[in-house]
This record gives C-alpha cells, structure tokens and sequence, in this order.
C-alpha cells in the first residue's frame, strides 16, 4: 500500500464524519422549525387571548378525532339564535325514535325536512349547545349545518364567545370506522365556514370580523365518520349586533399578522389545486 492509499483512508473518514454531522444538523433545524417554530408562528390568539389555551377539534362520543373547529360567534345566546335565524339557519332537532324515521323518510322519498337532527359532537367533553342547519334542494342528505359549543362566558367584547364546527353533508352512507348510517361531509370545510358568515354579514348583523387560530394548516383530515377534509386552520369570528339588530355600517374588519397573511396567501393557492 502506498503513501498516497494510506493518506487516502483518513480523507474518506473525514469526508463521511462531515456528511453525517450535516445531516444531523438539517434532521435538527427541520425538526425546530417544523415541529416548535412554525406551528408557533401560526397562532395569533390577539383577538381572543381566552382561546389560547383551548383545542381546535373536537370528538365524537367513542373519543375519534371529528371535525374541526372553523367558526365563531360573539354574543349572548338569544343573539346568536336570532342571527341565526335572520340568516335563514334553522335550529337543529334533537335526535330521538321520531327524528330518525323523519330523516330517513326525507333520505328515501326526497322530501324536505328544514330542522333534522345532527349528530352528537363533543367538545372539552361536552355535546354541542347549539345546532343549526340550512337545507339544500328537498331532502334531508344535503345540508349546510354547524354545530356551537360556549367556551368563554366573558370575552375580550365583555359577551360569551362561542366557537362552532360548520360543514356541507353531502351525502348519506355508513361510518368508515364504526358502520352506522350517517351524512358524509365535503372536504372543503372552509367554503362551509365561508358560507355560513357571509349569510349572517348579508342580513346585517355582524359588526366586526376577525381570524383566531384553530387546527393550523390540514392537507388530509379525517374526521369521525373517516370523511377527508382540508383547511387552512383559521377561525373566522363574527361578532354579532346585540339582539341581531341591523346594523348599518359594514363590519369591521380586523387584520391578521404578516406571518398570518403570507400563510393564508400561500393556502389560497393549494386549496385551489386541492379544489381541482
């Protein structure tokens, strides 16, 4: 072996030593900024600091993750259920024997029923308190709905904050994870959230508008009947006139963070490549 072979050796070894120490130090910034600077980016509890501490899911009853957290309301309860109806939302029916045979009657003669039940979510372990739905055609497999649980009493606005889940069934079928008859939802739960607030700006009864944050960024969701959904994670609030009474300036509408924005920015283009 000569001189050059034995220096040779050492050079190689030197060579491997950097390119694993390089890797090591990409496998570490990747996990920092994936998995601690990021995900803290995307929050801006500004509007609400009360949320900062709550979860952005809820569950069903067996304890699966369900659908996300998309919308919120400032207001006491009677303005919430008189906005609610202003906008042409009806409140939900509970589920009992007589409900059932009437949704499923809906279902198979394709004929309406404006107030049908929706199923139990839970939320901090609690069901929801308020449910509201909005027919489409004249049977009971579409529907625009949303569910509302109250999860501060006192907000920043010195009323009850609460934060609902709205999503389109689209459909009825059976439960990928448990079997049971149930609605299917579309996967674009942000149109549903969309939808849902500019019926209520339309009737005039929103004085201000804001973002808090909620799941985070979702490409492949899952909720609880296996349903895929994709969000861009924000929670969009409307504070609500007291008694649901016309206002008539706009809404105000109160920015988010240039971090915020960006993201936002960026998911308006991959949710329309999802949408295609």
């Amino acid at each position: 072996m000569d001189g050059n072979q034995i220096k040779a050796g050492p050079r190689r070894r030197s060579g491997l030593v950097r390119t694993i120490r390089a890797a090591a130090l990409i496998v570490v910034i990747y996990v920092v900024a994936a998995y601690i600077v990021l995900p803290r980016l995307w929050y801006h509890h500004e509007h609400q600091p009360g949320l900062a501490a709550k979860p952005a899911l809820t569950t069903t009853p067996s304890g699966i993750p369900g659908d996300p957290l998309n919308v919120g309301l400032v207001g006491d309860q009677a303005d919430v259920v008189l906005a609610m109806h202003e906008a042409g939302w009806n409140p939900a029916d509970p589920i009992t024997l007589k409900s059932s045979i009437e949704i499923a009657g809906s279902v198979v003669f394709d004929r309406p029923y404006a107030d049908a039940p929706v199923s139990t979510l839970l939320y901090e372990g609690r069901k929801q308190d308020l449910a509201f739905e909005k027919p489409i055609g004249g049977s009971a497999d579409k529907r625009n709905h949303v569910r509302f649980w109250k999860v501060i009493d006192k907000g920043v606005e010195g009323r009850p904050v609460w934060l609902g889940s709205a999503t389109l069934d689209h459909s009825v079928g059976f439960n990928d994870y448990t079997g049971q008859f149930t609605h299917h939802i579309a996967p674009d739960v942000d149109g549903e959230r969309g939808r849902l607030i500019a019926d209520l700006v339309a009737v005039k009864v929103v004085t201000a508008l804001y973002d808090v944050s909620g799941v985070g960024p979702t490409l492949n969701g899952r909720n609880g009947e296996g349903d895929r959904y994709y969000t861009d994670g924000e929670i969009h609030v409307a504070v609500l006139s007291p008694g649901a009474a016309p206002v008539s300036a706009p809404p105000q509408v109160k920015g988010d963070t240039p971090v915020i924005a960006l993201k936002n920015g960026v998911w308006k283009t991959v949710s329309g490549w999802l949408a295609n």
